[in-house]
């Protein structure tokens, strides 16, 4: 995309090849930076800056997306140029996209590696202040039947019900299960807490007849599989 080298401070001053909105029914959404996408949102900026500035501005604020999904609304709302509406509507596209990854399970496709599975969960999973330890719940295809959230706090072995792990796969008959949590330090390296949880979480499934397929460990923009490691599972 080119932009003009004069000093623009409202959209309408941009060519229309530049304003987003026409940029968008021209060529499509994904070819948009997510500056520009904010601008949509936005509509209009403030003096001195337009709305693809602003957006600019936000993303700088917030180290990119992932932070502006993690900034509290109120964090959001106190920018220069944005007060509660627009705030409302960045959150509420933001988890728009969220529900996308999470759509009926028939509409899921099914997991067949690790970065699948960790495709339907990262990216709320990644934000979240604290560890939460969630199932995905796998039909004998290995079609999500579910995702269900177990235990928020510290993932370590003398917390963990393995017995809570396995409730919901029991009710719901699935075949399989991944497990996943995440770090919130950014960081997925598997501690020997995630291991030893883990291992104990793969016998129980043994004894259960439901299948852990793998253990994933979220962190920031990565994940780590404990199965392709051999961390838990015997390997």
């Amino acid at each position: 995309m080119t932009i003009s080298t004069k000093t623009v401070y409202r959209i309408t001053d941009l060519t229309e090849t530049e304003r987003p909105r026409e940029r968008l029914a021209a060529l499509g959404p994904q070819a948009l930076t997510n500056a520009e996408l904010l601008a949509i949102l936005l509509r209009v900026g403030v003096r001195g800056e337009n709305a693809v500035q602003v957006g600019q501005r936000l993303l700088q604020t917030f180290c990119g997306l992932t932070g502006l999904h993690r900034a509290d609304f109120k964090e959001v709302c106190a920018q220069h140029g944005l007060g509660a509406a627009k705030a409302a509507q960045i959150k509420a596209a933001i988890e728009l996209g969220r529900r996308l990854t999470l759509e009926s399970p028939e509409e899921r496709p099914s997991i067949n590696s690790p970065a699948d599975a960790a495709a339907l969960v990262q990216y709320e999973m990644a934000v979240l202040e604290q560890e939460h330890l969630r199932v995905l719940l796998l039909d004998t295809r290995n079609h999500v039947l579910d995702i269900i959230e177990v235990y928020h706090g510290s993932v370590n072995s003398s917390q963990v019900r393995v017995g809570e792990v396995f409730k919901d796969a029991i009710r719901r008959n699935a075949a399989a299960l991944i497990v996943v949590h995440n770090h919130p330090s950014g960081d997925p390296t598997p501690s020997p807490d995630d291991v030893a949880v883990t291992r104990a979480i793969v016998q129980a499934g043994k004894l259960l007849d439901v299948e852990v397929l793998d253990h994933l460990v979220i962190g920031q923009s990565r994940y780590i599989s404990l199965k392709e490691r051999g961390l838990g599972f015997g390997i």
